[in-house]
């Protein structure tokens, strides 16, 4: 099985993923820590030192060359599936799953050293945070309504998305 979790920045794909790796005794990847250490620099400097194109290539890339493995749980970058036809390979290759998490949780979540980590939120204001992750998430809709499963809760646990995915199978 090849599981692969999509959903905007803050949603909790990592966190579900390592806990979806341990239930299902998969490898664990976050393709964010791959592009890290591809580059030996965070994402926030990727994009700063090399643009958000040259990090979308890069990215694509890297998705491509973890998928030769043959099952793993994978949380990909909120962006990934909405760039160089991703959302199509990662439905032909496997089994993604949209975390469809209320904004107004995201903004919970994302306290501001959480924020830095984030190259599209480092230098949004307060203020304008819930706006900026709504017009993030109508932008990306199109693509993550493609997911296989989709899960809409703030709440959603490892063993929810266990039993959607025995539905489904």
């Amino acid at each position: 099985m090849k599981l692969f979790l999509i959903g905007l920045l803050g949603s909790g794909k990592s966190f579900l993923g390592k806990e979806l790796s341990k239930e299902l005794k998969l490898p664990f990847i976050d393709l964010d820590d791959i592009l890290e250490k591809k580059e030996g620099m965070k994402v926030s400097e990727i994009f700063t030192a090399k643009g958000e194109e040259y990090f979308r290539m890069l990215e694509a890339a890297a998705l491509r060359e973890q998928n030769t493995q043959k099952k793993f749980v994978m949380a990909t970058g909120g962006g990934t599936p909405c760039f160089h036809d991703n959302m199509s390979f990662i439905n032909q290759t496997g089994t993604s799953v949209f975390l469809n998490i209320p904004v107004s949780e995201i903004v919970k979540r994302l306290n501001g050293e959480q924020r830095k980590l984030r190259p599209l939120l480092a230098n949004v204001p307060d203020d304008q945070l819930q706006a900026t992750l709504e017009a993030m998430l109508q932008s990306r809709l199109q693509f993550y309504k493609q997911a296989n499963i989709t899960v809409n809760a703030a709440s959603t646990t490892a063993a929810d998305i266990l039993k959607r995915l025995q539905t489904k199978n």
